[in-house]
């Protein structure tokens, strides 16, 4: 190939080009490796018999009908995990109490439970059969003599003084009480106060419901006396340590973890679950493989839960209309035990970008975790960010009614300013990067913000209501500041990229493979990407928190750099040259003003020929990374925008009309990049709209276990996307890349409310916005 045709291949898949996924073709063919199609030979099947009650002490639990069963192999419960020494699972972090407060509260939470259940759906019984028809019929034989407890499902009454108590020993339903400590100087800033703008508000409790249900397969090999767990997750290695170091008390060696293809993570992915470990300790005692695999009942009952807040919010702002301070009061279901990140979803993680992307330094968040006898709650695509973006973004615009000014201006009034960057917020992180005003006009340009009027008009003429709104967000990517790639390239040329970052849907097979094309030359085609599985990835945290192109795309185009300078030396060594003096061009190594020249291929067979090396250096082209940052984040961010329709005779909320412009930084693939907006602004919209998990009050039921019940998005809920960039390149890392995988769900939800609220007259209306809702909103 000449240098123009490799210039031109370049162009086509190297940095910023829309290269088509090259995973697609497998996974759209039937190639993928999804829930049903994870089967080891010899395999049994499990299935859990699951609390009917919202909470109940257990009296008496009798399995002997279910052991007699046909095809029953194995029934577990509680005391046998703990006479076979099986751990408490745990929590992951620790929330620090604000002052004067009682340290967090983690309850303990069994594989079974044996003495009472919390919530609909917790985990009593564990029933393993040849088939699983067999398993599901035996577990309708045990039981279970329950008396009956009161319960507490409402978030804002977890804490009332007659609430039912989940956790007697705690001695209320208070997790923890969580505060970033700005006290003072909120207060001093509202006592200068022109104007106070107050709502009060409800995050509505969400279900993932990624497209695949969950499964587990647990295997147990007794010659190596080693498990091996095959599940979707959103990175292995964390599976692997907190079953490894928590649950079974055994080395990490003695534990393999496999993902394959993963049908949709959202972070619920990214957790340790009881079944998981369900599966391996079954495989073990019956020394043959185990499966479980979740309906979408139980997909409901057992994926951890987002959101479910109810916060009490004020902002001060100055006689003209610039915010002074901002404090909230927020009340979060952490549901009645505490899964891994769970109570550092509200408080912690969201509080990193406090203050959004104004100029807002007095600003004092208090959150009181709690429990509630539901399920458990967690990270979900975003993780306490869209939670603080829509907190201040329903502030902006209750002040802009206020001070008779549009919501666009309001903003401009308050936005971080390009030269206050680098911005230290109000929780001490440096924003490294924006513009913020300016993605706000190009946000307001691709929506035809001045041809509003007209279409209202259009509206009004059929008897419909049309609001408008803004919805601006900041995003706190990358979680944790290291991540691991190591680029193998054989001696045909091809190159094996191994990752400690997962793709669960965003195309990391394309992107990565993009840059390592981009680093080395080699054809698109020839990059393998090798990701889950402990026996092939050393070490990694998983994908989460928008982190994958930041830190493991950096990861991969140091690893590509080490393989190159490498690859020079041996070049040199070939060529009887100076190392200075070559030069790496179109796929070939030269001698600079000279025609003598070797290709990759060349290189690379030379690679493994230890008489063609230079002196001091091992065979093969095999480079391992570990990046390091000293930042734990980078800052995307964009402006929404947001058109609805309302009917008022029924009260049916249309979104007519949708522009977003974020900021990512450098986009290492645009295509990958729209996916990734359209995907978070339609799970932005479900819970804007249509989604809410609800449980009933009086007997703690689960409601909304089905999609009979429960409202997902569909593609005709959703209008047309128009989505654009405003590029601002992050200067802490090479590449220049921020996250882009939660913003759609960050700013899809105060834009849409917004123009509901624009459509009604209204300061405020909750989420979600059903026909129900708006109609009665419609008739204050």
């Amino acid at each position: 190939m000449d240098a123009n045709a490799t210039q031109t291949a370049e162009d086509q898949f190297g940095i910023g080009q829309p290269v088509r996924r090259k995973e697609d073709v497998r996974l759209l063919t039937g190639g993928g490796t999804y829930t049903d199609d994870i089967n080891l030979p010899g395999q049994a099947h499990l299935a859990i018999l699951r609390s009917p009650h919202a909470h109940a002490r257990i009296l008496s639990l009798d399995t002997s009908a279910a052991k007699a069963a046909p095809g029953v192999l194995l029934v577990l419960t509680g005391h046998d995990a703990a006479a076979d020494g099986i751990g408490l699972f745990p929590v992951m972090v620790e929330v620090p109490p604000m002052d004067g407060t009682q340290p967090l509260y983690a309850p303990p939470r069994s594989i079974l439970q044996t003495e009472a259940v919390r919530f609909v759906g917790d985990p009593v019984v564990a029933i393993v059969a040849e088939t699983r028809a067999q398993a599901m019929d035996a577990a309708e034989l045990v039981e279970i003599d329950y008396e009956m407890l009161p319960s507490v499902t409402d978030t804002a009454r977890a804490l009332d003084p007659d609430a039912p108590v989940i956790w007697p020993e705690r001695g209320s339903n208070l997790c923890v009480t969580w505060s970033n400590g700005r006290k003072a100087e909120t207060d001093a800033a509202f006592a200068k106060a022109h104007r106070i703008a107050k709502v009060e508000l409800v995050q509505n409790r969400l279900v993932g419901n990624p497209m695949e249900p969950r499964v587990a397969v647990g295997a147990f090999d007794m010659a190596r006396d080693r498990y091996e767990l095959h599940s979707p997750s959103q990175g292995v290695m964390k599976v692997r340590e907190s079953l490894a170091k928590f649950i079974f008390k055994i080395p990490m060696e003695k534990l393999r973890v496999v993902s394959r293809d993963v049908g949709g993570g959202f972070g619920l992915r990214g957790k340790n679950f009881p079944e998981s470990a369900m599966v391996l300790w079954a495989a073990k005692k019956l020394g043959r493989p185990v499966k479980w695999r979740a309906d979408r009942t139980e997909t409901f009952l057992s994926d951890p839960h987002g959101r479910d807040h109810v916060t009490k919010a004020e902002m001060a702002f100055d006689a003209n209309g610039k915010a002074l301070g901002m404090r909230t009061n927020t009340m979060a279901a952490m549901g009645a035990y505490l899964f891994d990140f769970g109570p550092r979803i509200p408080t912690v993680a969201g509080a990193r970008i406090a203050g959004t992307v104004y100029d807002l330094q007095a600003v004092n968040l208090q959150v009181q975790c709690v429990f509630t006898n539901t399920h458990s709650t967690d990270a979900y695509r975003g993780a306490g960010r869209p939670e603080i973006a829509y907190t201040v973004e329903r502030l902006l615009d209750v002040g802009a009614n206020m001070f008779g000014l549009e919501k666009d201006e309001i903003r401009r009034r308050n936005y971080i300013r390009p030269d206050q960057m680098p911005y230290v917020n109000c929780v001490g992180n440096e924003l490294d990067s924006g513009d913020f005003a300016g993605t706000q006009q190009m946000a307001l340009d691709l929506a035809d913000w001045t041809g509003f009027a007209a279409r209202r008009a259009e509206s009004e003429a059929k008897g419909k209501k049309r609001g408008r709104g803004i919805g601006y967000f900041i995003e706190a990517s990358g979680g944790q500041p290291q991540e691991w790639a190591r680029l193998n390239m054989g001696a045909d040329g091809k190159a094996r990229l191994h990752v400690g970052t997962f793709s669960h849907g965003q195309g990391h097979e394309t992107a990565f493979a993009q840059i390592v094309h981009a680093r080395l030359g080699i054809p698109f085609g020839d990059i393998e990407l090798v990701q889950g599985d402990t026996d092939e990835v050393e070490q990694g945290f998983g994908t989460g928190g928008s982190r994958s192109s930041q830190m493991g795309g950096v990861a991969t185009s140091r690893a590509s750099e080490a393989v190159l300078a490498k690859a020079k030396r041996i070049a040199a060594h070939l060529l009887e040259a100076g190392v200075a003096d070559v030069e790496f061009h179109a796929g070939r190594f030269a001698v600079a003003g000279t025609d003598l020249a070797v290709t990759w291929k060349q290189v690379a067979a030379a690679a493994q020929d230890p008489t063609k090396l230079p002196e001091g250096e091992e065979p093969g082209l095999d480079e391992r990374v570990l990046y390091k940052r000293s930042t734990e984040c980078n800052f995307p961010n964009g402006c929404h925008v947001a058109e609805v329709e309302i009917d008022p005779e029924t009260g049916v909320l249309t979104v007519d009309r949708y522009a977003a412009v974020d900021d990512v930084g450098n986009v290492i693939n645009p295509m990958l990049v729209h996916g990734q907006s359209h995907g978070g602004i339609a799970q932005g919209l479900g819970q804007a709209v249509l989604e809410h998990a609800l449980y009933d009050n009086e007997s703690g039921q689960f409601l909304t276990a089905t999609f009979q019940d429960y409202a997902m998005p569909r593609a005709q809920d959703l209008p047309d996307l128009a989505i654009g960039f405003n590029i601002v390149p992050t200067p802490i890392n090479e590449l220049g890349v921020k996250g882009a995988g939660e913003g759609g769900a960050c700013g899809a939800p105060p834009a849409i409310v917004s123009a509901a609220c624009d459509a009604l007259g209204l300061d405020h209306i909750d989420m979600p916005l059903t026909p129900e809702r708006v109609w009665r909103a419609l008739g204050r």
